[in-house]
């Protein structure tokens, strides 16, 4: 059956739009424009094949879905969430709600027009409240288990599956408690779009002041540091002390190749955290070309030393879920 010839563009467009446009007014409002808009809308494709699958489930007999809905669909959806923090692609708590929402939008599109084809009424509240209340409340509730695991996570230096419980399970009782329908469905949709939109801007400012603090310590001492290596100054230093008493353990070329590394990471971490600070100001900063060399020759670097001459260099690198997500943004760009 073909749900755009028994519906008008107006019946699916309320039913769809709103959740996309506050979405796109959380990506115009992130100063530093941490996420490019390819990474967003792979979150949507994400979250709108995760409500396939979800329908799919939904399908198998002798189940009471609406009971199982909650658990089901938020697990689909963190999922990619998941997949995100773990491989370090979000590094600040802002990026966590973005992607979140993307990816419960994502999942909202598909789901309402699977939805579509099951309403006769022809109010047009009614398409709002089914529309904008249950999409608002899938991007709302994945938001929000994207920043609670990115918080966790980035509490511990590795990444463990027990920092995912707390924000899926928030998630699905929140799920849970909107398909009770305690409330109204117009005073659920209503406090929806009231403290959603309130909630975000709080966990904007908070990003945003956090990403502050961060580039201006770790912009000075990425500098210094940098400028220690290239004037060669490290003998009466504790950096210089370090590598002497590497040198008992690794031949010369090894600590001299551990010695570039650390220049080059420096260099491409001063490199991306000028261009965030730059974007700040509205400036848009392209890398250089020099930076697929510059990884390229790092990564040689890592491959020459071997895994027990990067384990010993690797106190001096940033290992942080920020300072490698930079290196992972300056890549990608």
């Amino acid at each position: 059956m073909n749900i755009f010839s028994l519906h008008s563009p107006l019946e699916i467009a309320v039913s769809l739009l709103p959740v996309f446009v506050f979405l796109a007014a959380l990506i115009f409002l992130d100063t530093f424009k941490l996420l490019r808009l390819r990474s967003v809308l792979i979150s949507i494709l994400f979250g709108m094949a995760g409500a396939v699958c979800a329908h799919l489930v939904s399908l198998i007999p002798a189940q009471n879905y609406h009971l199982l809905a909650p658990v089901v669909e938020e697990s689909l959806k963190a999922l990619y969430l998941i997949y995100l923090i773990k491989e370090k692609r979000i590094g600040f708590m802002v990026d966590g709600a973005i992607h979140g929402f993307a990816i419960g939008a994502g999942f909202s599109l598909v789901e309402n027009l699977l939805y579509l084809d099951t309403l006769t009424s022809q109010n047009i509240l009614l398409w709002v409240i089914r529309g904008f209340g249950t999409a608002m409340m899938h991007g709302g509730v994945t938001a929000i288990a994207g920043i609670i695991t990115y918080h966790l996570s980035s509490r511990l230096k590795s990444f463990r599956f027990t920092v995912v419980v707390p924000g899926l399970l928030a998630a699905m009782i929140l799920h849970a408690i909107y398909n009770l329908f305690i409330l109204p469905p117009v005073v659920s949709t209503v406090i929806l779009m009231v403290a959603l939109p309130v909630l975000i801007m709080i966990i904007f400012q908070k990003s945003e002041e956090s990403t502050r603090a961060w580039l201006g310590a770790g912009f000075d001492m990425d500098v210094d540091l940098l400028e220690m290596i290239l004037s060669g100054n490290l003998p009466d230093t504790r950096l210089g002390n370090y590598f002497r008493s590497l040198q008992q353990h690794f031949p010369g070329e090894i600590i001299a190749d551990m010695l570039c590394l650390l220049r080059i990471h420096l260099e491409l971490s001063v490199r991306a955290k000028g261009i965030l600070l730059m974007r700040e100001q509205g400036f848009t900063i392209e890398p250089a070309e020099d930076v697929r060399a510059n990884f390229q020759e790092m990564y040689y670097l890592q491959k020459n030393i071997g895994r027990t001459g990067y384990l010993a260099v690797a106190p001096l690198l940033h290992r942080s879920n920020r300072d490698l997500w930079q290196i992972h943004m300056l890549h990608n760009q």
